[in-house]
């Protein structure tokens, strides 16, 4: 048997269990059909596929993302080519990494690739109950490096922070629909998450302390205007008085004997 036909009976096998036979990801999805019918037909007959995501591992995965990616995206270009960045997520699926090894890519890809990291989660989105996404994925959130982005209207500038938002509040991403997810205030109320504190601080807070700010101000500005004309009055009521006092005092001394 070729590699090609290596390769097609390894995907195809893949895609038939439908989760009968595979194990589920942990979010209780089968892994095989998270993304769309025709997405996953897309990747497994795309040249990126067969040549570089053929018998590769978890380690791999990290070398392949050095060498190829250099944008995020789902689909391109009149075709709707797969992107090398979707094919790697679809053969994360295949793999199923642990936790451990996600770990270790969102560390590595923290501080040398961010590619690395963007694909760690959006793989984690798709895979991870609620409560781990959320808590994996806000930390990240002030990784405000710059991604590409390359989709049917061509390629966009975004940043690692806007990816990690988009995951969480939006349906679809890289051209798979997201699961529905719990909200984040239905989980805190269910206790099952804290009230997420942003790096600025208690939102209430700042605002309290922004109109505080905004009120001395004011006050400063109203006393300034106050005092300036108090001083512009006071010299003149001055001289009044002087000259009042001179024009009478000659009086007196002409009226003497």
């Amino acid at each position: 048997m070729t590699k090609t036909e290596t390769h097609r009976a390894d995907e195809r096998r893949f895609l038939d269990e439908r989760g009968s036979a595979g194990p589920l990801a942990p979010n209780g999805l089968n892994p095989a059909t998270i993304m769309e019918k025709a997405v996953r037909e897309r990747i497994v007959d795309s040249y990126f596929y067969k040549e570089q995501c053929f018998a590769v591992n978890e380690a791999d995965i990290v070398d392949r993302v050095v060498e190829h990616v250099d944008f995020i995206g789902g689909v391109y270009g009149v075709v709707q080519k797969p992107t090398p960045f979707l094919c790697l997520a679809f053969k994360l699926l295949q793999l199923a990494p642990s936790d451990a090894i996600l770990e270790e890519y969102l560390k590595f890809g923290g501080e040398k690739f961010k590619y690395l990291r963007a694909l760690a989660v959006f793989y984690i989105r798709l895979t991870r109950p609620d409560k781990e996404v959320y808590t994996r994925l806000e930390p990240l959130l002030e990784d405000g490096r710059k991604l590409r982005r390359k989709g049917r209207n061509g390629t966009s500038l975004t940043y690692v922070d806007v990816f990690i938002d988009d995951l969480l509040t939006k349906d679809r991403v890289c051209a798979t629909s997201l699961w529905k997810m719990r909200k984040r205030d239905i989980l805190e109320d269910l206790e099952l998450l804290e009230p997420r504190v942003s790096p600025l601080g208690n939102i209430e807070d700042l605002l309290e302390e922004e109109d505080e700010r905004i009120k001395e101000e004011e006050n400063r500005d109203r006393y300034a205007d106050d005092s300036g004309s108090v001083r512009s009055m006071t010299p003149i009521k001055a001289d009044s008085s002087d000259n009042m006092d001179v024009d009478d005092l000659e009086d007196r001394q002409d009226r003497s004997p």
